[in-house]
């Protein structure tokens, strides 16, 4: 008989396991779990078109869209770092010099920059890191393909699935399950559409307070706060303060760089701090440490892939718990809300 800190210990080493494998087969399991991210937001459409058309029809159409959806995200990124890239090789010589200024600056407090960063860091190395992403968001070409095969194969077996759990369950327990998917299905694509409507708000906010502002770029910041914004906190972190950097540069004064931090900030707050979460509920109540234990956890993963993927994992998981009494008090612990009931929310 296995007593309590048995299946404690059990549970430790298999959780200890699951990452384990989930890092070393990461090639694989990545966008796996991406394409499932997937399937929940395709699936209404997928199922829409079936109800008019033949299913591959629908299929193909389903595909074609979702390849719309990444590719169009794929190259406003590469665009937007392409730009800022150009823009970093013409004004290469006040870079340098804004971070002359800025090691001069921090020595006046005892912060010497120069004996930790002198080797690495000079213009010609920034280019060249700018340079980097682009490449990397342009060679995510076969990434992409392996998540499409995974979302096209997947879709064809949800019906086929729902039909396999009712017959190889006892009711109860396929019920359970068949709910469980269900209600985390409906979470990914609310998670889905607030997290894209946030970012499209984001983009334009930002291009727009760059105009405003003077700023160069202001159209390729935009983009690329819309792009990062479905990174949570890394993402709108990078989006506020690069563009207040790059204004150091440009208007050679601090005052107007912390002007556009403090602006930048200010939008980035308001949409994820109080839009979100009201347009969210407490159906995606989420506790906000969990949050970025989930985007730092999932980089460390899975790269940016796990950035991306990490909140809607935890929101899985935290649906998983609430569907048992011994571990519905775990989900209470970790959601942001003391109070809710996902079977009433969803």
């Amino acid at each position: 008989m296995v007593t309590d800190n048995g299946r404690t210990a059990l549970v430790i080493c298999a959780a200890v396991l699951t990452i384990a494998l989930a890092y070393f087969a990461r090639s694989v399991f990545a966008p796996m779990a991406l394409a499932l991210f997937g399937i929940a937001v395709v699936w209404p459409v997928q199922r829409w078109l079936e109800a008019r058309m033949p299913q591959l029809a629908a299929l193909a159409i389903s595909l074609l869209l979702t390849i719309i959806a990444i590719g169009a995200l794929l190259l406003l990124s590469v665009w937007g770092v392409g730009q800022v890239g150009r823009w970093i090789a013409l004004n290469a010589a006040q870079l340098q010099q804004a971070y002359g200024e800025l090691t001069q600056w921090l020595e006046g407090f005892g912060i010497y920059l120069n004996g930790i960063f002198v080797e690495q860091f000079h213009v010609s190395w920034l280019v060249r890191r700018t340079q980097q992403i682009a490449t990397m968001l342009s060679g995510l070409t076969g990434f992409s393909a392996l998540v499409l095969v995974f979302l096209m194969l997947g879709l064809l077996e949800v019906r086929d699935l729902k039909a396999k759990v009712v017959s190889a369950c006892q009711p109860e327990t396929a019920n359970r399950v068949l709910h469980t998917t269900g209600l985390i299905a409906e979470k990914f694509r609310r998670y889905a559409a607030i997290r894209t409507a946030a970012s499209v708000l984001t983009g334009l906010l930002v291009a727009l307070l760059c105009w405003l502002l003077g700023i160069d770029l202001a159209l390729a910041w935009g983009v690329l706060a819309f792009a990062l914004n479905f990174i949570p906190f890394i993402g709108p972190f990078i989006a506020t303060v690069l563009p207040a950097a790059f204004a150091v540069v440009q208007f050679q004064s601090w005052e107007a760089a912390a002007l556009i931090l403090a602006s930048s900030s200010v939008v980035q707050f308001l949409i994820g701090s109080y839009l979100e979460p009201r347009l969210s509920g407490s159906a995606l109540s989420i506790s906000p440490f969990l949050v970025i234990f989930a985007v730092f956890f999932g980089a460390l993963l899975w790269g940016i892939t796990g950035a991306f993927i990490g909140v809607p994992v935890a929101i899985a998981i935290l649906t998983v718990l609430k569907q048992f009494p011994n571990t519905a008090w775990m989900a209470e612990l970790m959601s942001g809300s003391p109070k809710r009931d996902d079977a009433q929310a969803a």
